[in-house]
């Protein structure tokens, strides 16, 4: 995908779901697992599902332990899937509809996995910063 084409789809992305000017700082670990389940939850509704999931329906989990769990059935969700998928079908684009447009299932599945370890490099250096974060000595 070359430069222009990104931009193009940043410049949907941000129109469609309204984003506006990011805050300076790293974002909160819980943010980034919400994003984590929101990319994940929308991928499998658009390209297997109905394609009726709206991102303000993927609300917070309620603690870490919740996310994790609900990042674990997600995995368990999207391996199923894929399983199923034959070759021919990961090359075509019959299930590849969201987010990249007139593009094989293979590459929706190879956007997934990048963003997937964005979000882990992500969470980890959010722990990085805590850990090395100066301490009140009290």
């Amino acid at each position: 995908m070359d430069c222009v084409k990104i931009g193009k789809l940043i410049a949907r992305l941000r129109k469609e779901h309204k984003l506006t000017q990011y805050e300076i700082g790293p974002a909160s670990i819980a943010w980034i697992m919400w994003h984590m389940i929101y990319w994940w939850s929308s991928a499998l509704d658009i390209n297997f599902g109905e394609g009726t999931l709206r991102k303000g329906a993927v609300s917070w989990p309620g603690s870490v332990e919740e996310a994790k769990a609900a990042i674990a059935s997600l995995h368990d969700q999207w391996v199923v899937r894929l399983k199923d998928l034959s070759d021919a079908d990961m090359q075509s684009k019959h299930y590849a509809k969201w987010p990249l447009e007139d593009r094989s299932f293979t590459d929706i599945a190879l956007w997934l996995n990048g963003e997937l370890m964005k979000n882990a490099a992500e969470i980890g250096y959010g722990r990085f910063l805590y850990a090395a974060a100066p301490r009140d000595k009290a």
